[in-house]
């Protein structure tokens, strides 16, 4: 029974995993649940999780926030980009992946997960235009920011999503060493 157990606890694990896709926190909904497992898990369990393994989790869930949002945010501040342009870029990819997910919809199992991130990508880079339109700055000049904003995104993204696998590689590791 606990073998099942820690395989469902494997599969929400994967769950959580592709909210990443969607700028979502997936990587913090691993940690709680892996957290609410350890607790819930008798420490004589073959598959008990160790506190060792939860404070590992930790420090890569906030690694990988903090790489996304640099990545984005420092590609709005290169490009010049205000504060403004920024914050629009962080919730216009939130949106953008949203959309996507529902776009890519009826492509079986990788339509939506591409579409959640380049439609997060695009979010960003609509977010960075109306932040840059709202500071003032003419359309031509939003450009390049619009453009790092983009690319900021899909490597924050694909940071964190490498943080998060390497996440699900450590529970894993955990759960049969």
């Amino acid at each position: 029974m606990a073998i099942v157990i820690a395989l469902i606890l494997v599969v929400i694990l994967i769950g959580c995993w592709l909210l990443n896709l969607l700028g979502l926190p997936g990587n913090w909904l691993m940690l709680v649940t892996a957290t609410i497992y350890a607790c819930l898990t008798p420490s004589q369990s073959p598959v008990a999780l160790g506190w060792t393994t939860i404070v590992a989790l930790a420090v890569l869930a906030l690694l990988g926030e903090i790489i996304e949002l640099a990545a984005g945010a420092m590609g709005v501040a290169k490009a010049g980009g205000s504060r403004r342009a920024a914050l629009l870029a962080l919730i216009g990819s939130i949106g953008g992946a949203m959309v996507g997910l529902v776009v890519g919809t009826p492509i079986f199992l990788i339509g939506p997960l591409v579409a959640a991130v380049l439609f997060g990508g695009f979010g960003a880079m609509t977010g960075a235009v109306l932040g840059e339109l709202w500071a003032g700055r003419r359309l031509d000049d939003t450009w390049p920011i619009a453009k790092r904003a983009f690319w900021g995104r899909l490597a924050g993204t694909l940071a964190k999503i490498l943080v998060g696998t390497v996440m699900l590689a450590v529970v894993v590791a955990a759960l049969i060493f």
